[in-house]
Protein backbone atom coordinates (compact mmCIF):
# COMPACT_ATOMS: atom_id res chain seq x y z
CA UNK A 1 0.00 0.00 0.00
CA UNK A 2 1.33 3.45 -0.85
CA UNK A 3 1.22 6.36 1.57
CA UNK A 4 0.32 9.93 0.77
CA UNK A 5 3.25 11.65 -0.89
CA UNK A 6 1.97 15.10 0.08
CA UNK A 7 0.35 16.42 3.25
CA UNK A 8 -1.06 19.61 1.77
CA UNK A 9 -1.55 21.47 -1.50
CA UNK A 10 1.69 23.43 -1.23
CA UNK A 11 3.60 20.15 -1.14
CA UNK A 12 1.82 19.02 -4.31
CA UNK A 13 3.17 22.04 -6.16
CA UNK A 14 6.61 21.32 -4.76
CA UNK A 15 6.56 17.71 -5.93
CA UNK A 16 5.34 18.73 -9.37
CA UNK A 17 8.19 21.25 -9.66
CA UNK A 18 11.05 19.24 -8.18
CA UNK A 19 10.17 15.56 -8.49
CA UNK A 20 7.49 14.98 -11.17
CA UNK A 21 8.56 11.32 -11.43
CA UNK A 22 6.97 10.88 -8.00
CA UNK A 23 3.57 10.89 -9.68
CA UNK A 24 4.37 7.82 -11.77
CA UNK A 25 5.93 6.08 -8.77
CA UNK A 26 2.78 6.75 -6.75
CA UNK A 27 0.56 5.31 -9.49
CA UNK A 28 2.65 2.14 -9.54
CA UNK A 29 2.63 1.84 -5.75
CA UNK A 30 -1.10 2.49 -5.35
CA UNK A 31 -3.30 -0.31 -4.03
CA UNK A 32 -5.78 -1.06 -6.82
CA UNK A 33 -9.08 -2.93 -6.78
CA UNK A 34 -11.30 -4.63 -9.35
CA UNK A 35 -14.13 -2.56 -10.76
CA UNK A 36 -16.85 -4.92 -9.59
CA UNK A 37 -16.84 -6.70 -6.28
CA UNK A 38 -19.33 -7.54 -3.54
CA UNK A 39 -22.87 -7.04 -4.83
CA UNK A 40 -21.60 -5.53 -8.08
CA UNK A 41 -22.96 -2.04 -7.52
CA UNK A 42 -20.85 1.11 -7.89
CA UNK A 43 -20.85 4.60 -6.43
CA UNK A 44 -18.46 6.81 -8.42
CA UNK A 45 -17.83 10.53 -7.91
CA UNK A 46 -17.25 12.54 -11.11
CA UNK A 47 -15.01 15.59 -11.43
CA UNK A 48 -14.13 16.10 -15.07
CA UNK A 49 -16.22 19.20 -15.85
CA UNK A 50 -13.49 21.81 -15.28
CA UNK A 51 -11.37 20.53 -18.17
CA UNK A 52 -14.24 21.43 -20.52
CA UNK A 53 -14.47 24.92 -19.09
CA UNK A 54 -17.76 24.03 -17.35
CA UNK A 55 -17.28 25.61 -13.92
CA UNK A 56 -20.86 26.49 -12.99
CA UNK A 57 -23.10 24.61 -10.58
CA UNK A 58 -26.72 25.69 -10.53
CA UNK A 59 -26.88 29.43 -10.02
CA UNK A 60 -23.20 29.61 -9.01
CA UNK A 61 -21.28 30.44 -12.21
CA UNK A 62 -17.83 30.16 -10.60
CA UNK A 63 -18.49 27.31 -8.18
CA UNK A 64 -15.65 25.15 -9.46
CA UNK A 65 -13.08 27.93 -9.91
CA UNK A 66 -11.00 26.88 -6.90
CA UNK A 67 -9.04 23.67 -7.41
CA UNK A 68 -8.22 23.30 -3.72
CA UNK A 69 -11.88 23.69 -2.76
CA UNK A 70 -12.82 21.02 -5.32
CA UNK A 71 -10.13 18.72 -3.95
CA UNK A 72 -11.41 19.26 -0.41
CA UNK A 73 -14.88 18.23 -1.56
CA UNK A 74 -13.57 15.20 -3.45
CA UNK A 75 -11.56 14.05 -0.45
CA UNK A 76 -14.65 14.33 1.74
CA UNK A 77 -16.61 12.23 -0.74
CA UNK A 78 -13.89 9.60 -1.16
CA UNK A 79 -13.55 9.30 2.62
CA UNK A 80 -16.99 7.66 2.72
CA UNK A 81 -16.30 3.90 2.61
CA UNK A 82 -19.37 3.46 0.42
CA UNK A 83 -17.82 5.49 -2.39
CA UNK A 84 -16.06 3.09 -4.74
CA UNK A 85 -14.00 5.60 -6.67
CA UNK A 86 -13.67 8.61 -8.91
CA UNK A 87 -13.85 9.73 -12.54
CA UNK A 88 -11.67 12.70 -13.47
CA UNK A 89 -9.00 14.13 -15.74
CA UNK A 90 -5.31 13.47 -15.11
CA UNK A 91 -4.64 16.75 -13.31
CA UNK A 92 -7.26 16.03 -10.65
CA UNK A 93 -6.42 12.34 -10.39
CA UNK A 94 -2.72 13.11 -9.91
CA UNK A 95 -3.55 15.56 -7.09
CA UNK A 96 -5.79 13.02 -5.36
CA UNK A 97 -3.12 10.36 -5.81
CA UNK A 98 -0.42 12.49 -4.19
CA UNK A 99 -2.77 13.12 -1.28
CA UNK A 100 -3.31 9.38 -0.78
CA UNK A 101 -7.02 9.56 -1.59
CA UNK A 102 -7.07 6.85 -4.29
CA UNK A 103 -5.99 3.83 -2.24
CA UNK A 104 -8.18 0.81 -3.00
CA UNK A 105 -10.45 2.94 -5.19
CA UNK A 106 -11.90 2.42 -8.66
CA UNK A 107 -10.41 5.03 -10.99
CA UNK A 108 -11.75 6.07 -14.40
CA UNK A 109 -9.86 8.53 -16.58
CA UNK A 110 -11.77 11.13 -18.59
CA UNK A 111 -10.68 11.02 -22.22
CA UNK A 112 -12.36 13.60 -24.46
CA UNK A 113 -12.54 17.17 -23.18
CA UNK A 114 -11.97 18.92 -26.50
CA UNK A 115 -15.61 19.99 -26.88
CA UNK A 116 -15.28 23.09 -24.75
CA UNK A 117 -18.52 24.37 -23.26
CA UNK A 118 -20.04 27.02 -25.52
CA UNK A 119 -17.49 26.64 -28.32
CA UNK A 120 -18.50 26.64 -31.98
CA UNK A 121 -16.67 23.28 -32.17
CA UNK A 122 -18.31 21.86 -29.03
CA UNK A 123 -19.65 18.76 -30.78
CA UNK A 124 -16.25 17.97 -32.30
CA UNK A 125 -15.28 16.44 -28.97
CA UNK A 126 -11.85 15.02 -29.66
CA UNK A 127 -9.66 13.05 -27.25
CA UNK A 128 -7.57 15.73 -25.57
CA UNK A 129 -7.19 14.22 -22.10
CA UNK A 130 -6.25 10.66 -21.11
CA UNK A 131 -5.26 7.95 -23.57
CA UNK A 132 -6.01 4.26 -23.25
CA UNK A 133 -2.29 3.52 -22.99
CA UNK A 134 -1.79 5.98 -20.12
CA UNK A 135 -4.93 4.69 -18.39
CA UNK A 136 -3.56 1.16 -18.56
CA UNK A 137 -0.05 2.19 -17.50
CA UNK A 138 -1.46 3.81 -14.35
CA UNK A 139 -3.45 0.62 -13.63
CA UNK A 140 -6.80 2.38 -13.70
CA UNK A 141 -10.10 0.57 -14.26
CA UNK A 142 -11.14 2.25 -17.49
CA UNK A 143 -11.80 5.42 -19.40
CA UNK A 144 -14.90 7.53 -19.91
CA UNK A 145 -15.89 9.37 -23.07
CA UNK A 146 -18.69 11.81 -23.88
CA UNK A 147 -20.44 11.12 -27.18
CA UNK A 148 -22.89 13.88 -28.06
CA UNK A 149 -24.64 13.19 -31.36
CA UNK A 150 -25.82 16.22 -33.32
CA UNK A 151 -26.96 15.34 -36.81
CA UNK A 152 -26.83 18.99 -37.87
CA UNK A 153 -23.18 19.38 -36.81
CA UNK A 154 -20.38 17.77 -38.88
CA UNK A 155 -18.15 17.64 -35.80
CA UNK A 156 -20.21 14.69 -34.56
CA UNK A 157 -18.61 12.21 -36.93
CA UNK A 158 -15.15 13.10 -35.58
CA UNK A 159 -16.39 12.51 -32.06
CA UNK A 160 -17.91 9.16 -33.00
CA UNK A 161 -14.75 8.05 -34.78
CA UNK A 162 -12.48 8.95 -31.89
CA UNK A 163 -14.83 7.29 -29.39
CA UNK A 164 -14.87 4.09 -31.45
CA UNK A 165 -11.08 4.08 -31.57
CA UNK A 166 -10.85 4.66 -27.80
CA UNK A 167 -13.27 1.80 -27.13
CA UNK A 168 -11.07 -0.56 -29.13
CA UNK A 169 -7.88 0.68 -27.48
CA UNK A 170 -9.32 0.29 -23.97
CA UNK A 171 -10.63 -3.18 -24.82
CA UNK A 172 -7.17 -4.21 -26.02
CA UNK A 173 -5.97 -3.51 -22.47
CA UNK A 174 -8.99 -5.25 -20.91
CA UNK A 175 -10.30 -1.94 -19.56
CA UNK A 176 -13.85 -0.60 -19.36
CA UNK A 177 -14.97 2.00 -21.89
CA UNK A 178 -17.64 4.10 -20.19
CA UNK A 179 -19.60 5.83 -22.96
CA UNK A 180 -21.90 8.77 -22.17
CA UNK A 181 -24.20 9.39 -25.16
CA UNK A 182 -26.59 12.27 -25.77
CA UNK A 183 -28.80 13.23 -28.69
CA UNK A 184 -27.89 16.90 -29.03
CA UNK A 185 -29.06 19.95 -30.97
CA UNK A 186 -28.18 23.63 -31.08
CA UNK A 187 -30.77 26.08 -29.74
CA UNK A 188 -29.90 29.71 -30.39
CA UNK A 189 -26.34 28.62 -30.97
CA UNK A 190 -26.02 26.65 -27.72
CA UNK A 191 -25.77 22.86 -27.49
CA UNK A 192 -28.73 21.32 -25.71
CA UNK A 193 -29.20 17.63 -24.93
CA UNK A 194 -32.59 16.12 -25.77
CA UNK A 195 -33.63 14.20 -22.65
CA UNK A 196 -36.87 12.81 -24.02
CA UNK A 197 -37.05 9.01 -23.65
CA UNK A 198 -36.98 8.32 -27.40
CA UNK A 199 -33.98 10.61 -27.92
CA UNK A 200 -32.06 8.86 -25.15
CA UNK A 201 -32.98 5.48 -26.62
CA UNK A 202 -31.70 6.56 -30.04
CA UNK A 203 -28.42 7.75 -28.52
CA UNK A 204 -28.01 4.43 -26.71
CA UNK A 205 -28.33 2.42 -29.91
CA UNK A 206 -25.76 4.56 -31.70
CA UNK A 207 -23.29 4.55 -28.80
CA UNK A 208 -23.41 0.83 -28.11
CA UNK A 209 -22.62 0.11 -31.77
CA UNK A 210 -19.31 1.99 -31.63
CA UNK A 211 -16.08 0.02 -31.83
CA UNK A 212 -15.27 -3.48 -32.99
CA UNK A 213 -16.17 -5.06 -29.64
CA UNK A 214 -18.69 -4.28 -26.93
CA UNK A 215 -17.15 -6.70 -24.44
CA UNK A 216 -15.82 -3.93 -22.22
CA UNK A 217 -18.36 -1.18 -22.98
CA UNK A 218 -20.50 0.31 -20.24
CA UNK A 219 -22.98 3.18 -20.56
CA UNK A 220 -23.36 6.34 -18.49
CA UNK A 221 -26.91 7.62 -18.90
CA UNK A 222 -29.11 10.44 -17.59
CA UNK A 223 -32.18 9.65 -15.53
CA UNK A 224 -35.18 10.62 -17.64
CA UNK A 225 -38.87 9.84 -17.86
CA UNK A 226 -39.85 6.23 -18.62
CA UNK A 227 -36.47 4.83 -17.54
CA UNK A 228 -37.87 1.30 -17.59
CA UNK A 229 -38.54 1.68 -21.32
CA UNK A 230 -35.23 3.46 -21.91
CA UNK A 231 -33.26 0.65 -20.29
CA UNK A 232 -34.93 -1.91 -22.56
CA UNK A 233 -32.66 -0.47 -25.29
CA UNK A 234 -29.51 -2.10 -23.93
CA UNK A 235 -27.95 -5.09 -22.23
CA UNK A 236 -24.79 -3.14 -21.37
CA UNK A 237 -24.00 -2.41 -17.71
CA UNK A 238 -25.18 1.12 -17.01
CA UNK A 239 -24.30 3.79 -14.47
CA UNK A 240 -26.58 6.77 -13.95
CA UNK A 241 -25.28 10.33 -14.11
CA UNK A 242 -26.41 13.03 -11.75
CA UNK A 243 -26.16 16.17 -13.85
CA UNK A 244 -26.84 19.55 -12.28
CA UNK A 245 -30.40 19.24 -10.97
CA UNK A 246 -32.39 22.24 -9.80
CA UNK A 247 -34.20 20.18 -7.16
CA UNK A 248 -31.95 17.85 -5.14
CA UNK A 249 -34.82 15.97 -3.50
CA UNK A 250 -36.43 15.30 -6.85
CA UNK A 251 -33.10 14.10 -8.24
CA UNK A 252 -32.53 11.71 -5.35
CA UNK A 253 -36.02 10.27 -5.79
CA UNK A 254 -35.49 9.70 -9.52
CA UNK A 255 -32.11 8.01 -8.89
CA UNK A 256 -33.60 5.71 -6.28
CA UNK A 257 -36.35 4.56 -8.64
CA UNK A 258 -33.97 4.00 -11.58
CA UNK A 259 -31.46 2.09 -9.44
CA UNK A 260 -34.02 -0.70 -9.14
CA UNK A 261 -33.78 -1.49 -12.86
CA UNK A 262 -31.82 -4.68 -13.68
CA UNK A 263 -29.16 -3.23 -16.00
CA UNK A 264 -28.40 -0.28 -13.72
CA UNK A 265 -25.24 -0.90 -11.71
CA UNK A 266 -24.93 2.34 -9.78
CA UNK A 267 -24.25 6.08 -9.95
CA UNK A 268 -21.61 8.39 -11.41
CA UNK A 269 -22.42 11.74 -9.82
CA UNK A 270 -20.43 14.95 -9.58
CA UNK A 271 -21.79 18.45 -9.08
CA UNK A 272 -25.00 17.55 -7.27
CA UNK A 273 -23.02 15.70 -4.57
CA UNK A 274 -19.88 17.83 -4.48
CA UNK A 275 -21.75 21.15 -4.44
CA UNK A 276 -25.07 20.56 -2.66
CA UNK A 277 -27.14 23.59 -1.78
CA UNK A 278 -26.18 23.35 1.91
CA UNK A 279 -22.52 22.52 1.08
CA UNK A 280 -22.72 19.39 3.26
CA UNK A 281 -20.83 17.08 0.92
CA UNK A 282 -20.62 14.18 3.37
CA UNK A 283 -24.38 14.14 3.96
CA UNK A 284 -25.21 14.29 0.25
CA UNK A 285 -22.75 11.50 -0.51
CA UNK A 286 -24.09 9.35 2.34
CA UNK A 287 -27.62 9.65 0.92
CA UNK A 288 -26.47 8.57 -2.54
CA UNK A 289 -24.41 5.70 -1.12
CA UNK A 290 -27.41 4.46 0.82
CA UNK A 291 -29.51 4.35 -2.36
CA UNK A 292 -26.83 2.49 -4.32
CA UNK A 293 -26.26 -0.09 -1.62
CA UNK A 294 -29.97 -0.73 -1.04
CA UNK A 295 -30.90 -0.93 -4.74
CA UNK A 296 -33.18 -3.78 -5.71
CA UNK A 297 -31.95 -4.37 -9.24
CA UNK A 298 -30.51 -7.65 -10.48
CA UNK A 299 -27.00 -6.70 -9.39
CA UNK A 300 -28.07 -6.28 -5.79
CA UNK A 301 -28.71 -9.96 -5.36
CA UNK A 302 -25.32 -11.12 -6.54
CA UNK A 303 -22.54 -11.62 -4.05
Amino acid sequence: MSDAVCRDYAEITGVRACDPQAIDRAWQARTTRPTVRGNGRLMIVAADHPARGALAVGDRPTAMNSRTDLLDRLRAALADPGVDGVLATADILDDLLLLGALEDKVVFSSMNRGGLAGACFELDDRMTAATAAATAAARMNGGKMLCRIGIDDPGTVSTMETCARAIDELAAHGLIAMVEPFWSTRVNGKVRNDLSPDAVIKSIHIAQGLGSTSAYTWLKLPVVDEMDRVMEATTLPTLLLGGDPADAEEAFASWEKALALPAVRGLVVGRSLLYPADDDVSAAVATAVSMVRSGTGAAAGRG
